[in-house]
């Protein structure tokens, strides 16, 4: 099969035949139709800090995905649950099932997560092997959006770790997590939904996903604006995506007495805080977010989903074939797309 890989340290992402992974017990073999290219293929295709040390080689890249199962392995199959041409996403994160946070039913925290595409063999590839236990059922929902459920429900996952019918939320970056998260917020009855970026190109995408106002910082003052649009209260719930300092420092100026404030972006340096002003003073709760929830995030978004209330779609902006991944990490690069897809099966 068709696979692409990353064969040695430096730049670059190689395609390459690679033998059909091999399906065992408990596992299935699926096809892949679509596959979400996302900021940690960009990390490994540069090869910076975290991914040299971190990866592995050589290893498949890719963790976002939806396809066609083609095999079930005995074990699965007895449980009833999957059949060969079920089309199917899955959660990327491997878990042990034993330590401490597993059998507290928070998995997402698991001490010994394998991360496909990182940590074992990914999905940019015509196949991946998968546990059964990982594996969803789309049930009408195009494989296209399959794809992108993975960061999707990052964004579910922020945005539902807060109590949204009725509130003011603020989305600090909006990059396609972020702008998944405007869409999660409208959907989960949020009365004003605010984005903020640098990028007006993401800011459109903000909008096109239901944000009531979008501030870019270059020109807006975003503090001043978010305490007029709440009449001086701030924003019941900051959802900070951006990861920067700079973010951090907005999101705890904006946040009402007594707000909450759900942290996704992952900060590559140290943020200075004043915790006496920022945070025990003003009340808030603070939210560290890792991955979806195992397996709440997963249903919440099925069903948003289904009922059409969430519609991922206009993030979208980019598609192309498997062995044009150069292409795909370049429009990355250039900060002019949201969402990119790879055709892998399609």
């Amino acid at each position: 099969m068709r696979a692409l890989v990353k064969e040695s340290s430096g730049p670059g992402i190689v395609l390459r035949e690679v033998p059909v992974p091999r399906c065992g017990p408990s596992e299935v073999l699926i096809r892949v139709h679509h596959a979400g290219v996302c900021g940690t293929d960009l990390h490994i295709w540069e090869w910076d800090t975290w991914a040299s040390n971190r990866l592995k080689l050589p290893v498949i890249v890719g963790h976002e995905f939806a396809g066609e199962i083609t095999q079930v392995g005995q074990e699965a199959e007895a449980a009833g649950l999957l059949a060969v041409g079920d089309l199917v996403t899955a959660e990327g994160h491997v878990v042990c099932g034993h330590c401490l946070q597993c059998r507290l039913g928070d998995a997402h925290l698991c001490l010994r997560t394998q991360i496909i595409g990182v940590d074992r063999a990914g999905a940019f590839a015509d196949y991946i092997v998968m546990p059964a236990s990982n594996v969803m059922k789309l049930d009408g929902i195009p494989t296209e959006i399959g794809a992108i459920m993975d960061p999707m429900g990052n964004a579910v996952h922020t945005v539902l770790e807060a109590e949204v019918p009725g509130s003011t939320v603020l989305v600090l970056g909006c990059g396609p997590i972020g702008c998944f998260a405007v869409g999660v917020a409208r959907a989960a009855g949020a009365s004003l939904v605010i984005a903020s970026d640098y990028n007006p190109k993401r800011l459109e995408l903000a909008r096109a996903m239901g944000a009531h106002v979008v501030l870019n910082p270059g020109s807006d003052d975003v503090v001043a604006r978010v305490r007029e649009l709440t009449h001086g209260d701030g924003v019941d719930l900051v959802c900070e995506m951006s990861g920067h300092p700079s973010g951090h420092a907005q999101a705890f100026a904006v946040a009402r007495i007594g707000g909450r404030v759900n942290l996704l972006g992952t900060p590559n340096r140290t943020t200075e805080v004043d915790f006496a002003r920022d945070i025990i003073f003003k009340g808030l709760t603070l939210y560290g977010v890792t991955g979806r929830k195992m397996y709440r995030t997963w249903h919440q978004m099925q069903r948003f989903l289904r009922a059409g209330q969430l519609d991922p779609r206009p993030v979208i902006t980019h598609r192309f074939h498997l062995e044009c991944i150069g292409e795909a990490i370049q429009v990355i690069k250039d900060g002019q797309a949201g969402k990119v897809i790879l055709e892998v099966g399609a």
